[in-house]
């Protein structure tokens, strides 16, 4: 029986070790990654193996050769261009014409080939794949099981929302020829993504078995480091070269150690080292061949390539160094540093935690290094969040990082393209959005500039105009001392996470786009955008309707820069209006709170006699009602009423709501014969399944509504608009639309949830689950006769979230109450 080696991949998250090797040959414990994989296969009786290859080919085809050395046959299937997981095995075709073994060249393993084999032979499958649990799935493809192992469904690297299950795919696969049948030749095709699936859905069997053995995909710098540990604490069964001088210290042959020199191990030290008078070389360290360790060199948790030289009084702590390092006298190497290949480090110079120096590069001797020459990513996290880029102003995001956040959007757009770029009112969005502008510049991207405008004017323009995309900087909702930097695309939507993760790896690899001084881009002001945003909205509002019901209006501008748009609006719209805090400042912005503007809100509407009152929050999005009775209407009031507004337009109506929305949406919706769409409750996850359900209205849980044929994003402003042109055809008060409305509670709770617990939760949420009505839209929400619960793990913090509802306020806290007690013994 044959198997097939993967080892195709550049390893762009190892960077800057893959800039000058690829990533299956980095060394493991002195050994190649490839060579520990080619060594399990024999010792499972795999003599035939074939290679599939792509970056940096000759490397590998030059160290393995024919497989003779290693006592296998090898033969090589070149990719020119890169085919995916399929269709790189699809290249090799001409060489399985019969069952045969897929596994990766790029990780670590141990696991019992030959027991997988015996699965895959007991059940007959097409074909079985190798599962593993672990603690974070979310960088996998989680596979989702039956009965017998019989594989039910497949997710690729799902969000934690998606997290139905803590089984991944390792990648390690027992297939039939046939299966190759279902991958085209000549384009990248993968397994989990489409040859599966598709098998799946002609009803062939694909078995699952869990692997007990030890897994780990070293994708990123810290698996590898870990993954060295893991050798060194003997949790995975490879080969390691080297004679066992005591319990977990390997050395090579033709080794040199000074007598004075201090050796705690865990360590391997390789071939024809030296290591120089009191030397210390603390717990994992791993050291290649032909390493100099010079005299009084402190080392822990070091991983040091083959041919390195490093000088008296070198210090490294957690640290990886590339093949022929040069450390001399006195340099410091703090936790978290990388140095490529060939790097040379002068005499005392410090190179602080967390850097990355690339391959070929010089330190000055002295140079203290803070900031890397060419990094790379540590993980989605650590960059884009909920919303965009947040942190404190001045502290985790000062103007230069901006500028290169700026220079990566930039980037990854064509030369000569136009940005449109905001603000509020605050400095500090004026002194980020300034550096942001002095980015796009010297990518060479122009900017129109909004100055201060509200986060839907913003939408508007650049969807609106030829504008690619739009960075807009404003202060946090959460922190009054936080920003946040928001990148929208060329239709005016949130960056997706596909091009947010584009932005992130320009960022840290620092491969921004450096233009000549006669490409460096332009700065505009365009005059007519709020002009042209009200002659766009009330032509598609029934302008006449609501100028007879000559509304009566007491509005709320919260200091924000709605003030701008809504007096020019307002004019057209023939309404009387009371305006509060209809002015711009910074500190009124600050000290915003939905609830107690509401509240001073109330008391003004019911004295003034006004048909209702709204509160516009200071970015334009969010929208708080108050009734003619002067209720301030919660927001699962207000999504109802909008809801029953809008399906009461006419039949046909599609209205898109977040999963967590309450039911009382769909009935409602149902009996005016409108149709609803759950979406996940992510704002760009909304907005995407409003464009894609063609809805006539979207709208979240938290005061955001959107009325898609006009703006596919939450607009306050034009939210106003359309729910008066709704009460005009009406004619009747808004509070006898509240007053039809059933009360409402959707509960919610937070449940302190470890990242490396969230897996194993959702996995056993799913299996308590089985035999119940469950939506899997977005995490995994239960429903029965008398409500329903969603459980979802939190993509940015430490928690999972949980909704509820019930038959009454009461018995939906009460419900949401116990599915956290149940969650937080799970945890236990």
């Amino acid at each position: 029986m044959k198997a097939v080696i993967m080892a195709g991949g550049e390893g762009t998250r190892l960077r800057p070790l893959t800039a000058s090797q690829p990533k299956p040959m980095l060394p493991m414990a002195n050994r190649p990654m490839a060579e520990h994989i080619v060594g399990l296969l024999r010792r499972h009786g795999f003599e035939e193996i074939v290679v599939t290859v792509a970056y940096m080919a000759n490397t590998i085809r030059n160290y393995f050769g024919d497989g003779s050395d290693y006592g296998v046959r090898m033969v090589y299937a070149t990719e020119a261009t890169p085919l995916g997981t399929a269709g790189s095995v699809r290249n090799a075709k001409d060489e399985l014409d019969e069952r045969f073994l897929v596994i990766s060249g790029d990780v670590l393993t141990d696991v019992d080939l030959t027991s997988l084999l015996e699965h895959h032979e007991a059940t007959g499958a097409m074909a079985t794949l190798c599962l593993k649990a672990m603690e974070d799935p979310t960088e996998f493809g989680i596979v989702i099981t039956g009965e017998h192992g019989r594989i039910e469904r497949f997710l690729e690297k799902p969000t934690w929302g998606q997290v139905f299950s803590d089984t991944i795919n390792t990648g390690i696969y027992v297939l039939e020829p046939e299966v190759l049948d279902f991958v085209d030749e000549g384009r990248p095709v993968d397994f989990s993504g489409e040859v599966f699936p598709e098998l799946l859905d002609r009803g062939e069997l694909l078995s699952g078995w869990t692997t007990s053995g030890y897994w780990e995909d070293v994708g990123t710098l810290e698996s590898y480091q870990q993954a060295h540990r893991d050798v060194l604490d003997g949790r995975v069964a490879v080969d390691v070269p080297g004679f066992v001088v005591r319990p977990g210290v390997y050395v090579g042959e033709g080794v040199e150690i000074d007598p004075t020199a201090r050796i705690d191990g865990p360590a391997v030290i390789g071939d024809n080292c030296r290591v120089g008078a009191d030397a210390h070389l603390g717990e994992y360290c791993v050291l290649g061949s032909n390493v100099r360790v010079g005299e009084n060199v402190f080392l822990a948790r070091t991983v040091i390539h083959d041919n390195s030289f490093l000088g008296p009084g070198v210090v490294a702590r957690g640290s990886v160094i590339g093949r022929s390092g040069d450390l001399r006298q006195g340099a410091h190497l703090e936790e978290g540093v990388v140095l490529g290949d060939e790097c040379r480090i002068g005499r005392y110079a410090v190179i602080n935690a967390g850097v990355k120096i690339y391959p070929h590069k010089t330190v000055d001797p002295g140079a203290t290094v803070n900031s890397s020459i060419v990094w790379e990513s540590r993980g989605a996290r650590t960059l884009f969040g909920r919303l965009g880029v947040t942190g404190i102003a001045n502290v985790d995001l000062p103007p230069e990082t901006a500028l290169r956040l700026a220079s990566a959007f930039a980037s990854s757009m064509p030369k000569g393209a136009v940005v449109t770029t905001s603000r509020d009112s605050s400095r500090a969005a004026r002194a980020l959005k300034r550096a942001a502008m002095a980015g796009l510049n010297a990518a060479g991207v122009s900017v129109q500039d909004l100055e201060v405008a509200t986060i839907p004017l913003t939408r508007f323009h650049i969807r609106t105009t030829p504008s690619s995309g739009g960075i807009t900087t404003r202060l946090s909702r959460s922190d009054p001392q936080a920003v946040v930097i928001r990148f929208l695309d060329q239709n005016g939507l949130d960056l997706d996470e596909t091009a947010q993760r584009r932005v992130e790896r320009l960022y840290y690899r620092e491969e921004m786009r450096r233009v000549l001084a006669a490409d460096i881009g332009d700065i505009g002001f365009p005059s007519r955008t709020v002009e042209l945003y009200t002659l766009e909205l009330v032509g598609r509002a029934d302008l006449d309707a609501i100028r007879a019901a000559r509304f009566k209006l007491v509005l709320d501008y919260a200091y924000g820069s709605a003030s701008f748009v809504m007096p020019h609006l307002l004019g057209k719209l023939g309404t009387d209006v009371l305006a509060i805090n209809p002015h711009v400042s910074t500190v009124g912005a600050m000290s915003f709170d939905r609830s107690r503007h509401a509240d001073r809100l109330s008391g003004l509407v019911r004295s003034s006699g006004a048909h209702l009152g709204a509160v516009i929050d200071p970015d334009g999005e969010q929208l708080t009602l108050v009734d003619d009775q002067g209720r301030v209407l919660s927001d699962e009031q207000a999504l109802l009423t909008f809801v029953h507004l809008v399906a009461s337009e006419g039949p046909g109506r599609r209205i898109a709501v977040p999963v967590s929305a309450t039911r009382e949406v769909e009935r409602v919706a149902a009996e005016l014969g409108a149709s609803v769409e759950p979406t996940k409750l992510a704002v760009s996850s909304l907005m995407e399944a409003a464009i894609a359900f063609k809805a006539d209205f979207a709208g979240g849980s938290d005061g955001g509504y959107a009325f898609p044929p006009f703006l596919p994003a939450f607009d306050a402003v034009a939210a106003l608009v359309f729910l008066l042109e709704m009460l005009a055809h009406g004619s009747a008060p808004l509070s006898a639309t509240v007053d039809k409305l059933p009360p409402v509670r959707v509960a919610h709770r937070e449940v302190a949830t470890p990242f490396e617990r969230k897996g194993l939760l959702m996995r056993t949420v799913m299996e308590r689950a089985r035999g119940d009505e469950t939506v899997l839209v977005d995490g995994v929400k239960t429903v029965d006769e008398r409500g329903w619960t969603l459980v979802l793990p939190d993509s940015e913090d430490p928690v999972t979230h949980v909704y509820a509802e019930g038959d009454s306020p009461d018995a939906s806290e009460v419900r949401a109450a116990r599915a956290a007690a149940e969650i937080a013994t799970y945890l236990r």
